[in-house]
């Protein structure tokens, strides 16, 4: 895969900005060297899986970039711009997360503390044995991926959470679940004393600048709400469900979704506690192969291996559960790793990658859920190009 250096990235970078929007570059046919990168990473997937649009983000050692293809609605022919929104499906959890984690940094909780100590109901269950840690990290002992369809409300969500036992000891498997995420945002914002989308809206959202990121679409941006395509080519959007709103409630622009990863790359400049937030959410708590992780992220040693970004990002990861390794004590936040985070709803498909010590990151938004193999490898052919040469005055 040819990489371009950090001297041509600039000179790509000058003709993308003298045109005012780079991030039309592509479609206006510049040939700067990070538009053809993309165009010819882009161009070729929406083909082959029929997406109907994308926006794609890229930032670069401070500087960041928007591409936008195709269209946010066939039936109308509006077409993607930067203010158009997309469903992010699970890169809600790293959302989700933050807030958790702020909470820590404010003494509402502790990671440590029993499930059970913010939710009265479910005091003497097994929840008792389960932190809010495990939640999180979805090593509750099983949870399963989704509710099942008895769950319709508060009240059935409480009884299902009273009635449940864990398949495994708390703290030693994984198995990827909404059920525990969704839980863990839920008693966080109860320990915080207010909604969770109102916490998400008023607090987390405004502390990274995000002023087109939503749980709920608000009317006068409701033009700017793609619509997602079924497997059978139909339009669709996401349909409300318990805990939807903590697990994968989230819509964004890929140019809001863009600022939050360069926060996670570099916080300066932030509240000292969000800042707080973000690293507890880069911290490592539990290995699985190749993969740490993290609170709603997950992270894997850098330079990495695009095999074990296929397989901590594959359908047996997400399905089925596994043993970890517990970090004793949780690893702190590493510069040399791959950060991740895929996404999906029916209609849409999202995924999230960036590099701390590289200072580059890649947001994929689109309005298909296309396979997920897909979507990693075009990141990685896309971040791969911007990595620093070897001792570049500005690899940092």
């Amino acid at each position: 895969m040819t990489k371009f250096s950090a001297t041509k990235f600039a000179m790509a970078a000058a003709v993308l900005l003298c045109c005012g929007a780079g991030a039309h570059a592509a479609d206006r046919g510049e040939q700067g060297e990070l538009a053809r990168v993309v165009d010819e990473t882009i161009r070729p997937l929406m083909k082959e899986h029929g997406v109907p649009g994308m926006a794609i983000a890229v930032t670069v050692r401070g500087k960041k970039y928007i591409f936008n293809y195709g269209l946010a609605s066939r039936e109308s022919g509006q077409k993607v711009t930067d203010e158009t929104m997309f469903e992010i499906g699970s890169i809600s959890k790293t959302f989700t997360a933050t807030l958790a984690s702020y909470a820590a940094a404010r003494g509402d909780l502790a990671l440590s503390d029993p499930a059970g100590k913010y939710l009265p109901a479910l005091a003497g269950t097994r929840f008792d044995d389960i932190s809010l840690l495990d939640l999180g990290t979805y090593t509750a002992g099983g949870l399963p991926l989704q509710f099942p369809d008895s769950v319709t409300d508060q009240e059935s969500m409480i009884d299902y959470y009273r009635d449940w036992r864990p398949t495994y000891a708390a703290g030693t498997h994984r198995l990827y679940s909404n059920p525990s995420i969704g839980l863990f945002g839920y008693l966080a914002a109860k320990s915080m004393g207010e909604p969770f989308a109102d916490l998400m809206e008023k607090s987390i959202f405004p502390a990274f600048g995000l002023t087109s990121t939503f749980i709920a679409v608000p009317q006068d941006r409701a033009d700017d709400y793609a619509y997602g395509y079924s497997k059978a080519g139909k339009p669709i959007r996401v349909t409300r469900g318990v805990l939807d709103s903590e697990a994968y409630g989230v819509k964004t622009t890929a140019a809001d979704l863009i600022r939050f990863v360069e926060a996670n790359i570099d916080g300066t400049g932030l509240d000292e506690r969000i800042r707080r937030a973000i690293a507890a959410t880069h911290t490592g708590y539990f290995e699985v192969g190749a993969m740490t992780q993290g609170l709603g992220w997950e992270m894997y040693p850098y330079p990495t291996k695009l095999d074990d970004l296929l397989g901590g990002n594959s359908s047996r990861m997400a399905l089925e559960p596994h043993k970890v390794s517990k970090l004793v004590p949780p690893a702190a936040p590493q510069e040399n790793v791959w950060i991740n985070k895929t996404g999906s709803t029916n209609g849409f498909g999202a995924y999230v990658a960036f590099v701390p010590a590289e200072r580059i990151g890649v947001v994929m938004l689109a309005n298909r859920n296309y396979p997920i193999p897909a979507r990693v490898k075009a990141a990685y052919q896309i971040l791969s190009t911007l990595e620093s040469d070897p001792g570049s005055a500005d690899a940092r």
